[in-house]
C-alpha cells in the first residue's frame, strides 16, 4: 500500500523490520530577504548523525541587480558545508580564504573555537541575474574538537569521488560511503552523499553508518512502499537496511553518520556542548573580538537579541 506519512511523525513503530522511522518536512525560513527550506533542527528531531543543521536554498531565479548577501557572521563548534546544484557563491573568511563555490564543489569550513565568514553572489551573477540552488549544512564537531583551530578547505567537483550503482550516480561529498572516501577532513564518521537517480533506479543503503536519512531535493522516491516528495527528509531506522527507488528521475541527499557524543546547545550560529561556551561566543561577537572577514570587513550580521 502506497501513500505518504504525516509530517514529522514516526513510522512503523510497531514493525522493527521496516526501514523508515520518521518523516520530517522542511519549513520556510528567511535568511535576510532570501527564503530557504529548513529541515534540521526540527521539533521532531534535532540531529541525524553529526548533521545538526540542514537548509535547502532554491531553486530560485535571481533577477539582474539582485544577489545572495550573507554578510560576515561567526560560528563555533561546527563545520559548515556548502554544496550547490546551480549557481555560484564567493566564500570569504577571517583566515583569508576566498573561493568561488560552483556546482559540485565542496567548501568545508571548520569553525572550531571561532571563525567568521561570508557568502555572496559573484559580481557576474549579480549583474546578469542567475539561478541558485543548493544545500547548506552544519556538521557538529566531537566534544574534544570543539575548540580546535579554525580550518578551511575547498575541493573542486573533479576531486569528489563518484560511484555508479543501480541506476544512480553517487557523489560522496564527505565521509565514507559506497566503498569510497571523500577527501574532506571530517572529524567523526560521516555520511554525506549527493544521489542522482534515473527513473526506476534502485539504491541499496546498508547499515554501515549508525544514523541515516534521505532528503528528497527533486522528483519522488519510494521506500517501504511509501512515496516521498521534494522537501521531505526520510529518517531510516538504525540497523535496518533500506531500498530506495526513484518513481521518476530524482535528486536526493543521503546524510548521517555516528550519533553525536552528547547533546548540543544551539544559539544562532553557535553550537556547543556547554552553554557557557555559547555565552562567551555571544559576548565576543557583540564586543568585536572575532577576527574580521578579510576582504569583507565593512559589513556584519548583528547578534540577535
Amino acid at each position: 500500500m502506497s501513500g505518504t506519512l504525516p509530517a514529522n511523525e514516526p513510522a512503523c513503530i510497531d514493525d522493527p523490520s521496516r526501514a523508515v522511522d520518521q518523516r520530517i518536512d522542511a519549513r520556510p525560513r528567511m535568511i535576510g530577504d532570501f527564503e530557504v527550506r529548513r529541515v534540521l533542527p526540527s521539533v521532531a528531531r534535532r540531529t541525524v548523525g553529526p548533521v545538526i543543521f540542514f537548509d535547502h536554498m532554491g531553486p530560485t531565479a535571481l533577477p539582474p541587480g539582485r544577489g545572495i548577501d550573507v554578510a560576515p557572521h561567526p560560528h563555533i563548534g561546527l563545520a559548515t558545508l556548502t554544496y550547490l546544484f546551480e549557481g555560484e557563491l564567493v566564500h570569504r573568511d577571517a583566515l583569508g580564504s576566498e573561493r568561488t563555490i560552483r556546482p559540485g564543489d565542496v567548501n568545508w569550513m571548520l569553525a572550531g573555537r571561532g571563525l567568521a565568514h561570508s557568502e555572496r553572489s559573484t559580481p557576474a551573477a549579480r549583474e546578469q541575474g542567475a539561478r541558485i540552488h543548493g544545500i547548506q549544512t552544519w556538521i557538529a564537531t566531537p566534544r574534544d574538537q570543539e575548540d580546535a583551530a579554525p580550518h578551511f578547505e575547498h575541493h573542486a567537483a573533479a576531486a569528489i569521488p563518484s560511484v555508479a550503482a543501480g541506476g544512480a550516480t553517487l557523489d560522496v561529498i564527505a565521509g565514507e560511503a559506497f566503498g569510497v572516501r571523500s577527501p574532506v577532513s571530517v572529524l567523526s564518521p560521516t555520511l554525506y552523499v549527493h544521489a542522482r537517480l534515473a527513473k526506476g533506479a534502485r539504491l541499496e543503503l546498508d547499515t554501515a553508518h549508525e544514523e541515516r536519512a534521505i532528503y528528497v531535493v527533486e522528483g519522488e522516491v519510494q521506500c517501504d512502499g511509501r512515496v516521498f516528495r521534494p522537501g521531505t527528509m526520510v529518517v531510516l531506522r538504525p540497523g535496518v537496511a533500506a531500498t530506495v527507488s526513484a518513481v521518476d528521475s530524482a535528486r536526493a541527499m543521503i546524510v548521517g553518520g555516528a550519533k553525536l557524543d552528547g547533546p548540543r546547545h544551539i544559539f544562532w550560529n553557535f553550537v556547543a556542548s556547554d552553554k557557557e561556551r555559547i555565552e562567551r561566543a555571544k559576548s565576543d561577537w557583540r564586543e568585536g573580538r572575532f577576527a574580521k572577514v578579510i576582504g569583507d570587513e565593512l559589513d556584519f550580521v548583528p547578534l540577535p537579541e
